[in-house]
């Protein structure tokens, strides 16, 4: 990209260098009265590059003054194609000083909020430097917290759940709440901690519920004006039938079909019987009636 980045490095002290700081803050107090800063907005761990806006040439750079100041402090300085970078941006301050001067800062913290001036000092006739350019970049981190997430620590005690819920690594203090049907609920442990280096937080809540009936819990984290949520949702485990309630089933119904086939059985034979009977009595009666007839016959015939 015809760009040459480099990693700044400490320069000795001198004494033209604080007197140089010196102008840079008369050239500001003068400056800087009536602008208004463009801003960017960056979160935590992100990076940013802030432009001089100023198109230079290589030759003139050799004669060049750059400052980069945040708010009263210092950030950088390059002189005469040297450069020099403030401990709290060290090993993380990127700059590129060809044809449009510009820093990079990596891995952004909260305290990198501010408002940064750019200040480019030429040399005039005499060889007397002064305020060529000025510009400023208003720089806002954030630091916005993930969506919470909710894990299931079992059961301190019979018919009662534990679940947690937690976030970390936003800014500002974050408030946690648990919530059920828009009704705030006790929680059984919140902790909150601050890492003391990047200033971001870390909260945590537990909740215990009743596991005998259904739930659907809110876990809220605001933050500012912002907010972050998770919903927990529990649903009441019924038992399950045994293999033994199924047993009186399987017996009965074989049972009954058994019984069933056994009175078909029974009805049929009765049945069968009763017309067996009955054709036996009629054949009794049909032979006793010829016998009768062949008495007769005999009788007359005598």
């Amino acid at each position: 990209m015809g760009h040459t980045m480099k990693w700044g490095t400490l320069l000795p002290k001198r004494p033209c260098l604080w007197l140089s700081q010196l102008l840079v803050l008369a050239g500001l107090f003068h400056f800087c009265s009536g602008i208004t800063p463009k801003s960017v907005t960056k979160r935590v761990k992100e990076t940013v590059v802030l432009s001089c806006d100023y198109n230079t040439t290589t030759e003139e750079l050799a004669s060049l003054r750059i400052y980069w100041q945040k708010d009263s402090k210092m950030v950088l300085a390059i002189l005469l194609g040297k450069v020099q970078v403030w401990s709290e941006y060290e090993n993380r301050t990127i700059t590129d000083i060809n044809n449009n001067p510009r820093i990079v800062i990596l891995a952004l913290r909260l305290s990198d909020s501010g408002t940064y001036t750019c200040v480019i000092q030429k040399p005039d006739l005499k060889g007397t430097y002064k305020v060529e350019h000025l510009t400023s970049v208003k720089l806002m981190i954030r630091a916005d917290f993930p969506v919470p997430t909710i894990n299931d620590l079992g059961n301190p005690s019979p018919n009662i759940r534990r679940v947690i819920c937690s976030t970390s690594g936003g800014f500002p203090r974050p408030y946690l709440s648990w919530l059920e049907n828009g009704e705030e609920l006790n929680a059984t442990n919140t902790t909150l901690s601050q890492d003391p280096e990047t200033k971001l937080y870390t909260i945590s809540s537990e909740l215990d519920f009743n596991m005998t009936s259904n739930h659907s819990f809110l876990c809220l984290v605001k933050y500012g004006d912002l907010t972050v949520s998770q919903t927990f949702y529990w649903q009441e485990s019924k038992p399950t039938p045994s293999a033994n309630q199924h047993l009186p089933w399987t017996i009965i119904i074989p049972v009954s079909a058994c019984g069933i086939s056994v009175i078909i059985a029974v009805i049929l034979a009765c049945l069968t019987c009763r017309n067996a009977a009955r054709c036996r009595r009629r054949r009794r009666n049909e032979n006793m009636e010829m016998e009768r007839w062949s008495v007769s016959i005999k009788s007359v015939e005598g």
